[in-house]
């Protein structure tokens, strides 16, 4: 976290990417129009936007004609000024795949490519990056989302027995210095993208809990905006909630319908009395989205007050999600970042 006193460096890349953010979301602007939003004088507006245009990270596309007057020139943010490579490496019934795609800098995919390969370790996914970034256009950022679990740059755990332990990112960034480079967990970049989809006016608690098949569930949490992962990256393992049964026994209620259900109503209690989330999405191929109104009937069979329910959701099918939540990270780790800390006491 960066100190609420700037040096006056610090202070102009945050300008810059104020000016960048406030054009990409008008779609076009003018210096005026700019300055107005981001309540920045025109004559720093001006300074930014010559400097992005020599850059190339924005386009003027001309006068104004129809404002009367001198015609103001306009501006466009330029999404195609770089993009970013996402890749996300699976292991499922003892298929591995590595599913990868481009994204321009307002998150727009093309070329989404999986291939089915007969193992996975460092060095597959090195060449294959290095072929990447070869064919494309400018990639200033690397994504990558595993089955698994990443800390500063390294693999710990992870479903890809030949990645675990595996300094990947490390490699990645002594390689390609001037690219950013992102490993994620799978789980908490869907658990990100499903949360940008619903577009809350404001941060909210949002959780999402999946139940595959033949394996043990799991969740990821976001707290105020923010991603919960723990202090050891445990945050998540619900399967571990006192359910008064043996792991194995767990194992073989979730085989039966009666047992899922009652297993997931406890498990969305648990989280509703902890995090108390606007909404929660079940995922998992075991689930169904005629379940919903039982799985809601439970939960105020133990009790919780209809105030209190968060908007329930069930997919079956999150893919989408993960890519959308991994290239939004991804994006993301392009921009100078501040966080002030508002005192809460």
């Amino acid at each position: 976290m960066l100190p609420t006193s700037h040096n006056t460096q610090q202070v102009k890349r945050i300008n810059v990417e104020i000016v960048k953010n406030t054009l990409r979301s008008m779609g076009i602007g003018t210096k005026a129009s700019i300055a107005n939003l981001t309540k920045l004088s025109v004559a720093t507006c001006g300074t930014i936007l010559n400097e992005l245009l020599q850059t190339g990270e924005i386009i003027d596309l001309g006068p104004d004609e129809s404002s009367g007057g001198r015609p103001a020139s306009r501006y466009q943010f330029n999404a195609d000024y770089a993009s970013v490579l996402c890749l996300i490496i699976r292991t499922e019934g003892g298929i591995h795949s590595i599913t990868h795609t481009y994204a321009n800098l307002n998150g727009e995919m093309a070329d989404e490519q999986t291939l089915i390969l007969e193992e996975i370790n460092v060095t597959v996914v090195e060449e294959l990056i290095a072929g990447l970034i070869e064919q494309h256009h400018n990639v200033q950022a690397i994504g990558i989302g595993i089955p698994g679990v990443a800390h500063n740059g390294v693999i710990g755990i992870c479903d890809v027995p030949e990645l675990a332990n595996q300094p990947l990112g490390l490699r990645l960034k002594e390689q390609y210095e001037d690219i950013e480079v992102v490993i994620g967990n799978d789980m908490n970049l869907t658990v990100y993208g499903l949360y940008n989809e619903q577009q809350f006016e404001e941060e909210k608690n949002f959780a999402v809990v999946t139940f595959p098949e033949n394996h043990f569930p799991g969740a990821g949490f976001i707290i105020d905006g923010r991603p919960l992962t723990g202090n050891t990256q445990f945050g998540g393992e619900v399967s571990f909630l006192p359910f008064g049964v043996s792991r194995d026994e767990q194992l073989r209620m979730l085989q039966t319908t009666d047992g899922l259900q009652e297993l997931v109503v406890q498990t969305l209690v648990s989280i509703i009395a902890i995090i108390n989330p606007a909404a929660i999405v079940v995922t998992g191929d075991t689930m169904d989205p005629a379940m919903r109104d039982g799985l809601i009937q439970g939960c105020r069979d133990h009790h919780i007050p209809q105030e209190h329910m968060p908007e329930l959701m069930i997919r079956r099918d999150t893919r989408r999600e993960y890519v959308n939540g991994l290239i939004a990270v991804t994006l993301e780790s392009l921009t100078y970042r501040i966080q002030v800390v508002e005192k809460q006491w």
